[in-house]
């Protein structure tokens, strides 16, 4: 089981002090609180992509370049790779560069994001978007396991005899979470290839997103990938943690009434009841996560998003101490006691690498 945070970058004013950091000072902290997850024993660090503010994080290779040379054992991924408005070329060129400079400590979470304006601004339509997804990952998926690639589709130019490169290290494919919070269609395409499901389930009621899980591990053993319980799910959550419960929700209440996604609307009890956030004491967050597997069944990544709504740094690093000290060593603990050994560990470089050299050569 691997635990994590992931972040979306926002440029947020403090509701306390009503002062927003800057691009810099921002970028700068998600350094920062990547370095911190891998201080406190954490095992993921993975940013979203954005191009338009209040976000920051629009180049997300390069950040997580930036990180790889700074640390020696977190994997890197993604909370959003936009697979619909870049070119699966260059999604297939970045992220195989980003494989060989973080010594495959990497993986990347495709999706359609949550901006509608991007799409025009990339030069597609957004009444396009599944099948935007559906081509440029049919495509991205032959660039990393062909030498040479011909191709045609609705969605850009013809390939002729391409190679896309530097070629995926060790000849492996960095692997792949389709991201979703809606489209029954993204848990098909993951299902249909044996990649990973990830339910960002931050905002909606654990029914929706138990019918999503449950449409990929079925159609993931349709496709002859393994049982049900074999497929590879990963969730969102969201915490904010203090040893007294009510001091947890004095402090979070004005960000989370502030916050650009869904402040001025549910109240934050509304919103607790609803979804997964979890505002309270370590054993709130340690109760409320192990629930989820009696929703969604074994699983096998959780990502926290912790540092959001104008939360100050020294804050979300606070937070961050009390996830690795206090709770995620117990959900460790928790979530491997009776977990089936059928059940899989998260994919990374290094098992697929071994399951490669046991496959027999097709020559």
């Amino acid at each position: 089981m691997q635990f994590g945070v992931f972040s979306v970058g926002d440029v947020t004013p403090d509701p306390l002090t009503h002062r927003a950091p800057t691009e810099h000072e921002r970028i700068q902290a998600m350094v920062r609180i990547a370095l911190k997850a891998e201080e406190v024993g954490l095992d993921v660090f993975a940013t979203g992509e954005h191009h338009n503010p209040p976000f920051v994080p629009s180049s997300p290779t390069t950040l997580l370049g930036y990180i790889a040379a700074r640390t020696r054992r977190l994997v890197l991924s993604t909370a959003t790779t936009l697979v619909t408005t870049n070119d699966p070329v260059k999604i297939a060129e970045d992220y195989a560069m980003l494989q060989h400079l973080a010594e495959g400590r990497m993986d990347l979470m495709l999706g359609r994001g949550n901006t509608g304006p991007v799409y025009p601004w990339f030069g597609k339509d957004i009444r396009q978007g599944i099948d935007l997804a559906l081509e440029n990952y049919a495509l991205l998926h032959r660039l990393w396991r062909e030498d040479v690639v011909d191709w045609e589709g609705r969605f850009r130019t013809p390939l002729q005899s391409f190679t896309a490169t530097p070629r995926p290290l060790d000849g492996i494919p960095p692997f792949v979470w389709h991201g979703s919070i809606r489209s029954r269609e993204i848990a098909e395409q993951a299902a249909y290839y044996g990649d990973g499901f990830f339910a960002n389930n931050i905002f909606w009621p654990k029914e929706h997103f138990q019918r999503l899980i449950r449409i990929y591990r079925l159609r993931f053993a349709h496709y002859g990938h393994g049982d049900p319980d074999q497929a590879v799910v990963g969730l969102g959550g969201q915490v904010f943690m203090r040893p007294n419960s009510q001091d947890a929700v004095r402090e979070f209440r004005p960000y989370f009434d502030n916050a650009p996604v869904y402040g001025h609307g549910p109240s934050l009890e509304e919103f607790m009841a609803e979804t997964p956030l979890t505002v309270g004491s370590p054993q709130q967050v340690i109760d409320r996560t192990l629930a989820f597997r009696e929703y969604f069944g074994d699983y096998q990544r959780q990502l926290f998003l912790m540092d959001h709504a104008g939360l100050p740094l020294a804050s979300v690093l606070e937070q961050l101490d009390i996830l690795g000290e206090e709770v995620v060593p117990v959900l460790r603990a928790e979530f491997a006691a009776g977990r089936p050994d059928r059940v899989p560990d998260a994919p990374t470089h290094a098992s697929l690498l071994a399951r490669a050299a046991e496959e027999p050569d097709p020559t």
